[in-house]
């Protein structure tokens, strides 16, 4: 794939991170400012390329739903995003659908970000409240339309673009059968709600009815136990519908009682890989956010906040030699961790904090081996935990308040691949 970048942003530098996928071989290609390249500059062009084919050309390595994004402060939520979807001729679910739709979830403010981090990241919000949206969007619009047919099966692939919020979604008088998340083939799961962080994707499958007699709402509810408070007036919820007849009303959606999604950690890779048991290497990041002492409330990974460098990563691997492996090289606001080829590492993430925290990390999709209750605390290694033998695979998994995750992967694509949170990381 080559995508040409033309940065006609006036006095803003950009560059664009293809989400989820792996970059075997092409690290420089990812997206990271200050990681893997130098920005953009404005009036600056850059060309990415890149391939997600076997050597073979006989077998895609990553088919699946992503979505590609500015990595730079803040840009995608102004607009600077998009679905990115990877066919497979081979899909396990091929025959099982007669049409593909691309649904994508998205939280929209009313002002541009580099007003909202100025406020943000301020000694006037020591509490670190994150903007809070002024509406939620489906396909980047609202009371969406998405035309069907009786008696066919639809495999909808969802995206969640959002800066911040989180959404709920669910099909009025519809089920859906998960088939994929974050480009991993699933067991089948029915599940009538689902729930996407941001960066998070699903491909599900929905079969329609078999008469025309009614249009039925989906809806999308952004998590308003993000919010660290909740504006009067605003609308959580945007709604689209299945449009049987057009001749016919497009009702409103029922009020539900409660949020019952189903739960991300129950869903089996369709491939059946196994539990990575033999751990070579593990180490604990300790989230939490706390202020510095210009005021600005910041995330943290253990006790350290990120500090973008002036030289990239990746090039500072590329031209240290025999140092390559002195994490010293890498900087103080880092946190580098050097790993080996082919070693399993595994992950422990710490909630300190009382909110929920999308966790991404590039270049792999993780074996989540466990996730904790709310308020469980921090990871205890001395106890016997009854890990899935066929963990659920991903590339972003939410963290609960003041809870923790265990996450494997095998290190067999060599390259520097930051993880990071949601919002307050990435702004960062």
């Amino acid at each position: 794939m080559r995508c040409h970048v033309l940065s006609s942003l006036g006095n803003q530098s950009t560059s664009i991170h293809f989400h989820g996928l792996f970059q075997n071989g092409t690290t420089h290609m990812d997206g990271p400012v200050g990681v893997t390249q130098c920005a953009i500059p404005p009036d600056g062009k850059f060309t990415y390329n890149f391939t997600w084919a076997l050597p073979d050309a006989v077998q895609i390595e990553q088919p699946g739903t992503y979505w590609y994004h500015s990595h730079v402060r803040g840009q995608y939520p102004d607009g600077l995003r998009g679905a990115l979807i990877v066919h497979d001729p081979k899909s396990p679910y091929k025959d099982q659908y007669d049409e593909e739709l691309v649904l994508t979830l998205s939280d929209w403010y009313h002002s541009q970000m580099p007003p909202l981090i100025a406020k943000f990241l301020s000694y006037a919000n020591p509490s670190g409240a994150e903007p809070v949206p002024d509406a939620a969007l489906l396909n980047d619009t609202q009371n969406l339309k998405v035309r069907v047919q009786p008696g066919k099966t639809y495999l909808f692939r969802i995206v969640n673009m959002a800066a911040f919020a989180a959404q709920y979604l669910w099909f009025e008088g519809h089920t859906m059968r998960i088939v994929e998340v974050d480009g991993i083939y699933t067991e089948p799961k029915e599940a009538d709600m689902i729930y996407l962080t941001a960066a998070q994707r699903y491909s599900v499958l929905v079969t329609t009815k078999n008469d025309t007699n009614a249009n039925f709402p989906f809806v999308g509810s952004m998590d308003q136990d993000l919010f660290d408070q909740v504006p009067k007036g605003l609308d959580p919820n945007v709604t689209g519908w299945l449009v049987y007849d057009e001749s016919k009303d497009l009702p409103k959606p029922a009020l539900i009682d409660e949020f019952t999604p189903i739960d991300d950690f129950n869903l089996v890779p369709q491939d059946g890989e196994k539990l990575l048991e033999k751990v070579d290497y593990s180490f604990n990041l300790d989230v939490k956010m706390d202020n510095l002492g210009d005021g600005a409330n910041y995330a943290f990974f253990n006790d350290i906040t990120y500090m973008k460098q002036k030289v990239p990563t990746l090039y500072t691997a590329l031209t240290k030699g025999a140092n390559v492996t002195d994490p010293l090289i890498y900087g103080t606001y880092t946190n580098p961790y050097i790993l080996k080829k082919d070693d399993v590492v595994e992950i422990i993430v710490n909630n300190d904090d009382p909110g929920k925290h999308p966790f991404h990390l590039h270049g792999h999709a993780f074996q989540v081996v466990l996730k904790s209750d709310e308020e469980a605390g921090f990871y205890d290694g001395n106890a016997k935990h009854d890990y899935p033998p066929v963990p659920m695979r991903r590339d972003v998994v939410m963290v609960r308040p003041n809870g923790n995750l265990a996450l494997r992967f095998k290190a067999n694509n060599p390259d520097m691949s930051p993880t990071h949170l949601d919002q307050k990381e990435v702004l960062n």
